[in-house]
């Protein structure tokens, strides 16, 4: 895979809605397409698309070990309503045990690069894995996430994971994906009542106040800029 064939898809597919995009990947690359779901607003908008047209495309999620129950009861809710797998990654248990034995079980308050070792264990390893092998990955990333997100493209050649990303929300509003969660009866995450926007883990994340940016509630100690790892952008 090479930016080449980033340009290639974004001309192949400039005139296509989501579905048609999604279903040209299914078909241009059998078995080859992954779908990273958090359980987000963003991801479930997705994980509908492809499940209410039964696309061939394998939809996984990551247990960090320390996701909220609200996340697992939609994680559940989810299953029931789409009646197809989920693929699940866990970090690896021996680096898990090593950190823990370490550094303890708080380590990632006491610094950036404790919290990204920790990201790194939890996530970025075990999303190698899911990723290994694949052409294309699916995310729910959207330009007005974050100021470092902006410059995106629907297409783009991850050269960490090796991988072309397409991200179909990219220019959706976060009022547009919450009117399609209302009208297509999705499953939601019960914390967006509360605030909170976008969800990890439990220990490192928190509500968001009016006017706060989008991504103040992830890591809300750091003055980072509030990626785990996942995504560069």
């Amino acid at each position: 895979m090479s930016i080449a064939t980033v340009q290639l898809l974004l001309d192949k597919t400039k005139d296509f809605s989501i579905e048609e995009t999604l279903a040209f990947l299914a078909n241009e690359y059998p078995n080859q397409v992954v779908f990273s779901t958090s359980f987000g607003q963003e991801d479930q908008v997705i994980t509908d698309l492809i499940g209410k047209n039964q696309l061939p495309i394998t939809v996984f999620t990551l247990d960090t070990g320390r996701l909220f129950q609200e996340t697992y009861n939609v994680f559940h809710k989810t299953l029931k309503k789409y009646k197809t797998e989920i693929k699940t990654y866990f970090p690896d248990t021996t680096a898990v045990e090593a950190l823990l034995n370490q550094k303890g079980p708080n380590s990632f308050y006491e610094s950036v690069e404790n919290r990204k070792e920790c990201c790194f264990i939890r996530k970025v390893a075990p999303l190698t894995k899911a990723l290994q092998g694949n052409a294309i990955w699916i995310t729910g990333l959207r330009a007005e996430q974050s100021e470092n997100r902006s410059d995106l493209n629907f297409f783009e050649y991850d050269a960490h994971f090796d991988i072309i990303k397409f991200n179909p929300l990219l220019k959706w509003t976060l009022k547009e994906v919450e009117e399609y969660l209302e009208k297509n009866n999705v499953p939601q995450n019960s914390l967006h009542k509360q605030g909170f926007v976008s969800i990890g883990c439990a220990p490192c994340t928190r509500a968001i106040l009016p006017g706060e940016d989008i991504r103040a509630g992830r890591w809300s100690w750091e003055s980072s800029h509030k990626e785990c790892g996942l995504h560069q952008k």
